[in-house]
């Protein structure tokens, strides 16, 4: 997985090759599967959509496709993730074994916070949640579990999957296929991360100041 990670383009140029126009599937059923379950976040979601915005450029995959497919990905994993959320999501915090680590990390008073700062920052933390790995496979889950408001969580789910294709895939077709990003392409994935990490720490470093001034 993280060859993978790592040299996405390759993979990705070797899928074409292998699959052609079938690609496509495949990249709209992996960017789905990691904002969609909360048990594959492990999966490549913004190395994979440099790389396929570096192909677009190149001719070998068509923008327009790419960029509708990959939103919807994006929008219904997030839908699906939300809807599990609200369905089984207040259970799962529910824990009655209160020795267990479960409880701990998931009961009914971390979900009733969790309520009340999606009320707040709901629209936030859905949209920034998004640029970072790991965490925009649970953001929608809790999202759910907490009673988001289901009109609040669609526009902020909407505008957060647009944002995040465009802004990844655009960064391929401009600077993908530049010769020493892609020489170098292993350090510009952990870049991508590394970038992807920074807004959610600012807003995090904003909030936690708020209470000291």
């Amino acid at each position: 997985m993280l060859d993978i990670l790592l040299h996405s383009d390759k993979k990705l140029l070797e899928l074409v090759a292998s699959y052609g126009s079938w690609v496509y599937g495949i990249l709209f059923a992996i960017v789905f599967a990691e904002t969609g379950f909360v048990v594959t976040p492990f999966l490549p979601g913004d190395s994979l959509l440099f790389a396929t915005g570096a192909l677009c450029a190149t001719g070998a995959l068509r923008t327009p496709a790419a960029l509708g497919l990959l939103t919807l990905a994006a929008f219904t994993g997030n839908a699906v993730n939300y809807s599990v959320g609200r369905a089984i999501g207040p259970r799962v915090f529910s824990a009655t074994d209160r020795s267990a680590l479960s409880h701990r990390l998931l009961n009914q008073q971390h979900l009733e916070r969790a309520h009340s700062f999606f009320e707040h920052y709901g629209g936030k933390a859905v949209i920034l949640g998004r640029f970072v790995p790991i965490v925009r496979t649970f953001v929608p889950f809790v999202a759910g579990a907490a009673a988001m408001r289901p009109p609040a969580f669609v526009l902020y789910n909407a505008i957060g999957a647009g944002a995040w294709v465009c802004l990844c895939l655009g960064a391929g077709l401009l600077f993908g296929n530049v010769p020493i990003v892609k020489d170098n392409f292993s350090l510009v994935t952990i870049g991508i991360v590394f970038v992807s990490i920074l807004p959610m720490l600012v807003e995090y470093l904003r909030h936690r100041r708020r209470p000291a001034a």
